[in-house]
């Protein structure tokens, strides 16, 4: 039988012992046991880092035969006087003392856990994760989840002193377009109705503008039924704003403050304001991507005018048919990317939509090219001189529609940069603006939105709404911070004529616009102040500032790839009486 606590009340944290406390009372979970004998080690650990605790003999015989029962992951309480350790551990902070153990009560003990709790555990991820309390008890995620509360923290003080207000919106809402797959939830009461998850509370904060609030602010949860991935789960949190009577110069000046704040305040790292920009079509020019990575160069550069007359083919049909030719340069790479790496580059592009890659690998006095017997005399060199390619060097070049060269040539860059590991430390912030307000699909032959339909386009550009939709840009913005999307948002249409002439645009007929926006539409109505906002993903951010390469490791509990939790085992199934109630039958399906 586990002991009660006997009056003991912790004074301090494993990791805060210090010399000069004299006596003190710590708890925690048991690291390791080192028993010699007449002489017993107990390393415990809590939130805050590991003490040693000492029984020799000198101490109670009760004590030490007690102390002789400790196994792994007992969860203890020690009372006793603070010494200074003969052999010093420096690798943590408390391994110049130590703990005279006078009183012990085991408070817990345990099973030994399917796998060692230990900072750099190689145990697979499937088993920490069905086991996900004793993983959280590792140092990492411990230490990794309180950097995320801190991010909380900070962002909750900044908004606030700024004049924000925290204000809840509803988790169960109607299902309305928000680019992906709704999670929907049965209505008892109203039969064969469903609500739905919010994916994000985009409407809800616009009413709350149309309300007078002038500036919410909300830690909320959005959740997204669609396929996973490193850095997605289907549940996650974004710190989520909007302001009132503001541009979008406000909303970048508003989140450009928080970024220098948290960063100061959580990593004492100082943010240079105010961040770099880009276009959406500067940003897919240099980089092939609208989330750039710009802690290196490797920079994309149009040959098209260099090779549109030359006699290669590929390179003039594809200048012809409205494309370009495009290529990336890989300084210094001419031994690491050998004919078959670059055999192997060329799959990988192939893979992602390119129909080939063209090369020039200068290992050698004189360039090896892949099109050179297509050149006449000077052409190669022009195209060396416009890429800026020299002796060492491997240049990749792509020729098709923008379409596909530029995202290709973007996913090349990062790929060839985090093989040639040339990618360095930072944090580089960008801005991207001016996003296309629509996009072309070539399978319906239609344009669509490229955000939701209540985004502002800007105010130079409503001229070409029904005649050059291409033309049309959006007061739309997005933080890319180390080639990873932070955060998105935009200036929202107020006027109610706009507001249904880009409903009619994304050819919605009056009976959908009802449907799924009536409330809203009718809200502008009655008068709404310019306003915008932004939804920051706090998952993301945590991710990335706390150096981790998945948001599992940042998240307490979270999904894997096929959605579902190895702890809880959820989803599971619910009894044939609860879905009579909410009258629903269950299909089964081939999935």
């Amino acid at each position: 039988m586990a002991d009660t606590m006997h009056g003991l009340k912790r004074t301090c944290y494993c990791g805060e012992v210090a010399l000069g406390q004299g006596e003190v009372v710590v708890g925690g979970f048991v690291q390791r046991v080192r028993d010699k004998g007449s002489l017993i080690f107990i390393d415990l650990r809590d939130k805050t880092g590991i003490v040693q605790l000492v029984f020799d003999e000198n101490t109670k015989k009760s004590v030490f035969e007690k102390a002789e029962t400790v196994r792994s992951e007992y969860v203890l309480m020690a009372k006793g006087s603070v010494r200074a350790r003969e052999s010093v551990n420096t690798e943590i902070k408390t391994g110049g003392v130590e703990i005279m153990v006078r009183e012990l009560c085991i408070l817990s003990k345990a099973q030994t856990p399917p796998f060692e709790i230990v900072s750099d555990s190689k145990t697979n991820e499937e088993l920490r994760l069905k086991y996900r309390y004793l993983d959280l008890r590792r140092e990492p995620l411990q230490r990794n989840l309180t950097m995320r509360h801190e991010i909380a923290k900070c962002a909750r003080e900044y908004f606030y002193e700024n004049g924000f207000i925290e204000i809840e919106t509803p988790m169960m809402i109607k299902s309305t377009p928000e680019g992906a797959r709704d999670y929907i939830v049965p209505s008892r009461i109203h039969n064969g109705k469903f609500y739905a998850l919010p994916q994000s509370p985009q409407i809800y904060k616009q009413l709350l503008m149309i309300a007078g609030m002038d500036r919410y602010i909300q830690l909320a949860r959005c959740f997204r039924d669609e396929d996973l991935r490193a850095d997605r789960q289907p549940e996650f949190t974004q710190i989520d704003l909007e302001m009132s009577f503001v541009d979008v110069e406000d909303i970048l000046e508003m989140l450009e403050g928080f970024v220098k704040r948290l960063y100061k305040q959580v990593l004492n790292v100082d943010i240079a304001t105010p961040l770099p920009r880009l276009t959406y079509a500067e940003a897919m020019n240099r980089f092939g991507s609208d989330k750039p990575d710009t802690r290196f160069g490797m920079e994309i550069t149009d040959i098209s005018d260099i090779v549109k007359n030359c006699g290669f083919g590929v390179f003039t049909d594809a200048v012809a048919n409205g494309g370009s030719v495009r290529g990336i340069v890989a300084k210094g790479a001419a031994a690491a990317l050998s004919r078959k790496e670059i055999d192997k580059q060329t799959e990988f592009v192939r893979g992602i939509g390119a129909k080939g890659l063209a090369y020039v690998r200068w290992a050698e006095d004189a360039p090896n090219c892949s099109f050179g017997k297509f050149m006449a005399e000077g052409e190669l060199e022009a195209i060396l001189k416009a890429l800026g390619c020299e002796k060492g060097d491997v240049a990749l070049i792509v020729a098709d529609k923008n379409k596909v060269v530029l995202p290709v040539l973007g996913a090349l860059r990062l790929k060839l940069a985090k093989q040639l590991d040339i990618i360095p430390d930072g944090w580089n912030f960008l801005w991207i603006t001016e996003f296309p307000f629509f996009e072309y699909d070539e399978e319906s032959g239609e344009w669509l939105a490229m955000h939701h339909p209540f985004t502002m386009p800007m105010d130079e550009c409503l001229e070409y709404l029904e005649s050059d939709k291409e033309k049309v840009r959006a007061k739309a913005y997005d933080l890319v911070l180390n080639g990873v999307e932070l955060s998105s948002g935009s200036i929202r249409i107020t006027d109610y004529e706009l507001q249904q002439r880009m409903f009619e645009l994304l050819g919605l007929t009056k009976e959908e616009i009802d449907a799924k926006f009536g409330f809203l539409v009718d809200a502008y109505r009655y008068g709404a102040p310019p306003h915008g906002g932004a939804g920051i993903g706090l998952d993301r951010l945590s991710m990335l500032m706390c150096g981790c390469d998945s948001l599992r490791d940042v998240t307490a509990f979270p999904k894997v790839q096929n959605a579902s939790e190895p702890m809880s085992e959820a989803p599971s199934v619910v009894s044939q009486e609860q879905l009579e109630e909410l009258g629903i039958a269950i299909v089964k399906t081939d999935k």
